[in-house]
């Protein structure tokens, strides 16, 4: 099982970066793709019931798309419930030269073949930074057993 969050490229105009002094301005629009490709983690809110939620989570930019994975659990369930969600990355340098990139969109949760892809797609961009062998996303360890990976839970693609 896998989700998709289709986001609308009105993050071009709510991008936004400082350098130098005081400099706060919009990023154009290679910019944010190029901080998109380049960034591993964002964070992703949700809203349902007058209650919001925003959590990090791992990606790969691709084809104009966030990809992502989740587990069952309360992001999960919101998104369901409303698959309205709005996307923040940000690349820091300091706390006067940051970048960060703002959009909007719709969570759709994918399955089958699409799925597999997009996890394949993650798990290509996340293993170089993987801490070790142990913690490689295609095997599982339970009680000292290895197991191969069968994606079960959601992954996340977000797209303008």
């Amino acid at each position: 099982m896998a989700d998709r969050v289709d986001l609308s490229y009105e993050c071009a105009a709510r991008s936004s970066c400082v350098r130098g002094d005081d400099m706060l301005g919009e990023l154009p629009a290679r910019e944010i793709e190029r901080l998109l490709e380049t960034e591993l983690v964002a964070r992703i809110g949700c809203h349902v019931g007058g209650r919001t939620y925003v959590v990090p989570v791992s990606y790969v930019y691709f084809d104009d798309a966030l990809i992502g994975h989740c587990a069952t659990g309360l992001k999960l369930d919101m998104l369901r419930k409303n698959p309205q969600v709005c996307i923040e990355v940000d690349q820091i340098d300091d706390l006067t030269n940051w970048r960060s990139v703002i959009a909007w969109g719709w969570f759709e949760e994918l399955d089958g073949d699409e799925a597999e892809s997009a996890l394949n797609l993650l798990m290509a961009r996340l293993m170089p930074f993987a801490a070790s062998g142990t913690s490689a996303p295609a095997q599982l360890i339970r009680n000292g057993k290895t197991r191969p990976f069968r994606p079960s839970r959601a992954v996340i693609r977000a797209a303008p």
